[in-house]
C-alpha cells in the first residue's frame, strides 16, 4: 500500500503554486497538478503528476482531489480577467473537495485585504478593511474559507506576504515593471516612493515556510493565518539599487514609475484603473508582523537577497552576473 501524502496543487503553474510543488517534492510528498492542458505545461514541473481538468469545474476538482491531504489554492483567472465573477466559485470547489478528502487548504494572502488603517505593520488580528475591488475579493475570500472552516471543519491555513518575486513568479510587481524580462538591462523602474519601506517575500522562502507549518499540521488549528516577513527594506527604493548591484550594472538609471499615465488612463484601461487603486501600497510603509510565525517555527527561511536577486533574475532572462550556487 502506498502511504505517500499527496499535495493537490491548483495553479502549479503560478509563482507560489510551483514553489510549493517543489517544496513538498523534496520532502517526499506526492504532487499532483490540475490543468487544463497537461501536455503544454508538464515540463514545467517533471515532478507533478499533472490530470486534465479545469478548476472551474467541480467534478474534475473533486477528482484530482482524492486521496489528498493538501490543496494548495494559488490559482488565480489569467490576467485577473473577470476576478470577482471567477474567483469564489473557483474557491468553492476547493472547498468541496476539501471537505470530500479531509485535506488542508493552503491559501497564499497578500496585503490587498488591508487599507491604511491598519499600516505600517500588519499583524494577523489588524482589521480588513481593503481600499481595491482586488482587496474585497481576497477578504471574502478569506471570510468564505474562515466559514468552511467553522460550519464544515474544514482545516485552513493561509500564509500572507508582500509582493512576490523570485525564479517562476509569473506576473508581479517585480518581474512587469522593476525589470523587462529577456531584455538587456537599461534601466529600472521603481514604483514607490524612494524612501518608503516595502516588503518583499521571495518566492522559495515562502514555499518553505509553509512546507514547515505543515509538518506541524496537528500543532495547527482548524483556521490558522500567519504572516510572512521576507525581505523589508527601509528606504524601498534599496532593492532597485540591489539590482543594480547584483546586476553589476552600478551606474543603471532607476526611473520614477509613470503614476501620472497610469492615473490619467485608468477610467479607459482596466488593467491601470487596478493599478491605481494599489498606489497606496507604494506610498506608505507597509510590513508585515511574523512574530507569531518565528514563534512557531522558531525563525523564518531567509535567503541572502543578492542570492535570492541572482536567482530572480537569472530565471528572468536578465541577469548580466552569473548566478551564485
Amino acid at each position: 500500500m502506498n502511504t505517500t501524502k499527496i499535495a493537490l496543487i491548483l495553479g502549479a503553474t503560478g509563482g507560489v503554486g510551483h514553489e510549493t510543488a517543489l517544496a513538498f517534492s523534496k520532502r517526499g510528498w506526492r504532487i499532483r497538478a490540475l490543468h487544463r492542458d497537461p501536455a503544454r505545461v508538464a515540463s514545467s514541473l517533471p515532478e507533478a503528476e499533472w490530470v486534465a481538468g479545469d478548476t472551474m469545474n467541480a467534478r474534475d476538482v473533486l477528482a484530482a482531489a482524492d486521496g489528498a491531504a493538501l490543496i494548495v489554492h494559488g490559482v488565480n483567472p489569467p490576467g485577473y480577467r473577470n476576478w470577482e465573477r471567477l474567483a469564489l466559485p473557483m474557491l468553492e470547489n476547493t472547498i468541496a473537495a476539501a471537505r470530500s478528502s479531509d485535506a488542508r487548504i493552503i491559501f497564499p494572502g497578500t496585503v490587498y485585504n488591508y487599507g491604511p488603517d491598519a499600516f505600517p505593520l500588519l499583524s494577523e488580528s489588524m482589521p480588513q478593511k481593503p481600499r481595491t475591488r482586488k482587496g474585497a475579493i481576497r477578504v471574502a475570500m478569506e471570510r468564505r474559507l474562515q466559514r468552511a472552516s467553522e460550519e464544515a471543519n474544514v482545516r485552513v491555513l493561509i500564509l500572507r506576504g508582500g509582493d512576490f518575486f523570485g525564479p517562476n513568479m509569473g506576473n508581479s510587481w517585480f518581474s512587469q515593471a522593476l525589470v523587462k524580462p529577456g531584455a538587456p538591462f537599461k534601466a529600472i523602474t521603481y514604483p514607490g516612493r524612494p524612501e518608503v519601506g516595502h516588503a518583499w517575500a521571495y518566492l522559495p522562502d515562502f514555499a518553505e515556510t509553509i512546507a514547515r507549518l505543515v509538518e506541524r499540521d496537528e500543532a495547527l488549528g482548524t483556521f490558522e493565518t500567519y504572516h510572512f516577513g521576507g525581505h523589508w527594506f527601509e528606504r524601498g527604493i534599496e532593492i532597485a539599487e540591489r539590482v543594480r548591484t547584483v546586476a553589476r550594472a552600478p551606474g543603471l538609471p532607476i526611473r520614477r514609475f509613470p503614476w501620472v499615465a497610469v492615473v490619467a488612463l485608468s477610467p479607459f484601461v482596466q488593467l491601470f484603473r487596478e493599478l491605481a487603486e494599489m498606489r497606496y501600497l507604494w506610498t506608505t510603509a507597509v510590513r508585515l508582523d511574523n512574530s507569531k510565525l518565528r514563534v512557531v517555527l522558531g525563525g523564518e527561511p531567509h535567503t541572502d537577497i543578492d542570492l535570492a536577486l541572482h536567482r530572480t533574475l537569472a530565471a528572468l532572462g536578465c541577469a548580466a552576473a552569473p548566478v551564485l550556487p
